[in-house]
Parts: structure tokens; C-alpha cells; sequence
């Protein structure tokens, strides 16, 4: 089943959340006319913490998701709480992995997801950021983050251990990150982390602004010993020339969220540039950009601008093993304004159900 991430509403304490599900999921869920919508919860910290502390709060929201026909296998446990502020930028990356906030919250959702899970979800799956913001960052920090993630797991396997289903943390690449591409995770996770609990959430958005080759990321992610726990079906804006799309890009430099964008130039080399409104002065402009920037899967920008769908479709069809499929727009609020919220959203879950279900993706 696929499931649609939550943190594109602003909703930040349970009351909140769950009058964003009656408003949003179930008319999604009925315009799709489906028995049941999975939906990718982002609960901010605190929300995640008053939850762990009440079991009868959990049951409470378990209770109100069964009554809208809503099934919970993933959570997205990224930014940790204002993800809708008017700016949050570089915000979202904090605290890092190398905070004690950072395991609390991490611990809180693992607690949270144990009575939430559909009952038919073989396993359940958390991502999270990948280590934080890569400046600064030492080996130290590298150690302190190796060493949280640990406690994570050890919490993890006691859970496992009653008899819950496995909850598996999924360590999300992101372009600027200490964990930039998927190579970045790989080298990272391999043989320092357990891979029954820990493996990769992979963006499909992310991993089109990296412009690595996607055949060639799944047979490095089947050649390790790390799997793919999570899939987030997204889509980068692709500029195939800089200098003719000033003007059409000027829409996706808002200022809410960071925008990296990459250019691949015709040596195969990639240039960097941290955020849209800079890359005009920090990137050369001749050859082909990506930007971070989640567009609705079901709908290509007007030209001269293009959309990655090409990468999505790459991955889903050649995943290794059943990862947990979510799909991740949460831009729609910069792209509709007060536009209809529950169409998009259900337009897109319609264009993943049909393109991208198949057998490499299960609940």
C-alpha cells in the first residue's frame, strides 16, 4: 500500500493532526475509493514525547485513525517540529544525530509507531535525517552519532524481543548532508550499524538532484549489506538549460525551504550550489540543473522547465526487496496556496497506484 507523508499539513499537537485526517486523508481516501489510505505520519517532538507518555493517548489516535479507514506503516521522523514556519531552511536539520533531542524524538516515534502499525504492515519504518548538516562535522561528531543510533536500536530489539513487529530506522541522503548521496549512507552504514534495524530511506527526489545514474545506485544498495527500508516517491525540478529558465524559476525560489541544486557538466562533473536564489553567481549555467524541489508526481512544469518522474520510475521498478512506498510532496503549499489541497493529493496517489506498484514495493 502506498502511503501519502503528512508533514505537508501544519497540524503540530494530536488535536491538530487528527482535524487535519478528517479534513484532508478521509476526502482523499473517498475521492480515491479505497477501503483504506495509508498515511506517513510526521508527529513534531513534542506531540512524539506526550504520546510515548500515554499509552491511552496512543490508543485514543490509533482509535480515530481505524474510524477514517487510515493505515500507519511509516513515520517520518526528519524535522523534528516547525517544519511550516515561515522560514525553516537549514532548521530542518536540527538537532543532528549527534543531540540527545535527537534520540529522544527518535525513541519517542519507535514507541509511538509499536501501537499505531496496520495491522497488516509486516514491519514498521522511521527515516530520519542523515546525521545532520554537513558543516561542521568532525570525526567526533561522527563517533557521538554512531553511538546514538545505537541506543536507537537497543531500544529497537527490546520491542522486537515482546514480540512486537520489527520497527526499522531508515537513514534518508540528502544533498548538503553529512550523508549527501546514496554512495555518502552506503560507505556510512556498512558494517557500522545492525542492518535488521537500520538501512536506507531512499528519496527518489534526492537521489535525481545527485544525478546518479539510478540502475547503478540499486545494484550498489543490492551489492551491500544495507537495505532499502523506505522509499519516498518524489520528483526534482529539472532545468535542462539554466540560462533559458531564469524567469520560470523564479516561482520555485521561495523562502520557506532549501533548494540545493547541482549541475552536471559535460565531463560528468557535478557543481554545487546550497539553495536556488545563490546558484546563479556560485554555478557555471551551461550545463543541465536539479533542484530540490518536490514537484506532484502526476504533473510535469510547464516548459522550459522538466520533472525526474524518469528516476522514480527507474527505482520502483528495480527495487531490491519491499520497502515501505510514501509519497512525500510537501511543497503544496507553495505550489496551490489555498488551492484544492485534497485533489492534488489524491491525483498523485492515483498516478503512483498506477505506475509504480508493482511487486518491488508491499506494506
Amino acid at each position: 500500500m502506498i502511503s501519502y507523508c503528512t508533514n505537508v499539513h501544519p497540524a503540530e499537537d494530536v488535536a491538530g493532526i487528527v482535524a487535519q485526517l478528517e479534513r484532508y486523508a478521509l476526502p482523499v481516501r473517498e475521492r480515491l475509493g479505497a477501503d483504506r489510505l495509508g498515511v506517513g505520519l510526521w508527529l513534531s517532538a513534542p506531540v512524539a514525547r506526550g504520546l510515548a507518555d500515554d499509552v491511552a493517548a496512543r490508543k485514543a489516535l490509533r482509535a480515530e485513525l481505524d474510524a477514517r479507514g487510515l493505515a500507519v506503516y511509516t513515520l517520518n521522523a526528519f524535522p523534528y517540529g516547525g517544519f511550516h514556519d515561515e522560514v525553516v531552511k537549514h532548521a530542518v536539520y536540527r538537532p543532528r544525530w549527534t543531540d540527545r533531542e535527537r534520540v529522544a524524538y527518535t525513541i519517542d516515534c519507535v514507541t509511538v509507531l509499536a501501537d499505531l502499525l496496520a495491522e497488516d504492515a509486516s514491519y514498521g519504518s522511521i527515516s530520519t535525517l542523515p546525521l545532520g548538516w554537513r558543516d561542521p562535522w568532525t570525526a567526533y561528531d561522527d563517533r557521538c552519532a554512531s553511538e546514538a543510533i545505537d541506543q536507537v536500536v537497543r531500544v529497537i530489539r527490546i520491542f522486537a524481543a515482546a514480540g512486537d513487529r520489527p520497527i526499522r530506522l531508515a537513514v534518508e541522503p540528502e544533498p548538503g548532508c553529512v550523508l549527501d548521496t546514496v554512495d555518502d549512507a552506503l560507505g556510512w552504514l556498512s558494517g557500522r550499524v545492525d542492518p535488521a534495524y537500520v538501512g536506507l530511506c531512499l528519496d527518489t527526489c534526492h537521489l535525481a538532484v545527485s544525478f546518479a545514474d539510478p540502475a547503478e545506485t540499486l545494484a550498489a544498495i543490492a551489492a551491500s549489506e544495507v537495505d532499502v527500508v523506505k522509499v519516498q516517491a518524489s520528483a526534482a525540478l529539472h532545468v535542462p538549460k539554466p540560462a533559458e529558465a531564469r524567469d520560470a524559476l523564479a516561482t520555485f525560489a521561495e523562502p520557506r525551504y532549501l533548494h540545493q541544486v547541482r549541475e552536471l557538466d559535460a565531463v560528468g562533473v557535478v557543481h554545487r550550489a546550497d539553495d536556488l536564489p545563490g546558484a546563479w553567481e556560485e554555478l557555471p549555467g551551461e550545463g543541465p540543473w536539479r533542484v530540490h524541489f518536490h514537484l506532484p508526481l502526476h504533473q510535469a512544469p510547464a516548459a522550459p522547465l522538466a520533472t525526474t518522474t524518469d528516476v522514480l520510475r527507474t527505482v520502483a521498478a528495480g527495487l531490491p526487496g519491499r520497502p515501505h512506498l510514501e509519497v512525500e510532496t510537501y511543497t503544496w503549499s507553495v505550489l496551490l496556496g489555498a488551492g484544492d489541497l485534497v485533489g492534488g493529493i489524491a491525483a498523485e496517489l492515483a498516478w503512483a497506484q498506477a505506475n509504480l506498484i508493482g511487486e518491488g514495493s508491499a506494506a
